[in-house]
């Protein structure tokens, strides 16, 4: 299951924005972030596709979720106009944002490319 960040948690396991300037990924494994609303009609079908990834990649990646509307700082801070939006968080490099449902072949492309740096093989 996807885990939901509050700010205190998203500032421990993913990037502490009030002590840093400077991206500083916190995390161990790369990440991936769906931030969401609970009325958001998009947000719904792609959460049990983010279930099945989440065990699909169990200890490969960590999938977490961040309620924009409970959790509006974060939205302000990483500037979401349109949920759902993905973003995905190599260990090393910049995070990337998308926006929209995408299709789980899509989501798991851009798993195996960004996140875990494999050609995906079809």
């Amino acid at each position: 299951m996807p885990e939901h960040l509050t700010k205190e948690t998203f500032l421990q396991k993913v990037f502490n924005y009030e002590q840093n300037k400077d991206w500083k990924f916190e995390g161990e494994i790369p990440a991936l972030i769906d931030f969401y609303a609970d009325w958001c009609g998009p947000c719904k079908i792609i959460a049990p596709i983010l279930e099945e990834l989440a065990e699909e990649y169990k200890g490969q990646i960590n999938i977490y979720k961040v309620n924009t509307e409970e959790e509006q700082e974060l939205a302000g801070a990483f500037g979401i106009r349109s949920i759902p939006s993905l973003l995905f968080i190599p260990l090393n490099e910049q995070p990337q944002m998308a926006a929209g449902a995408l299709p789980k072949d899509a989501l798991k492309d851009i798993i195996e490319k960004v996140l875990l740096k494999t050609e995906v093989v079809n």
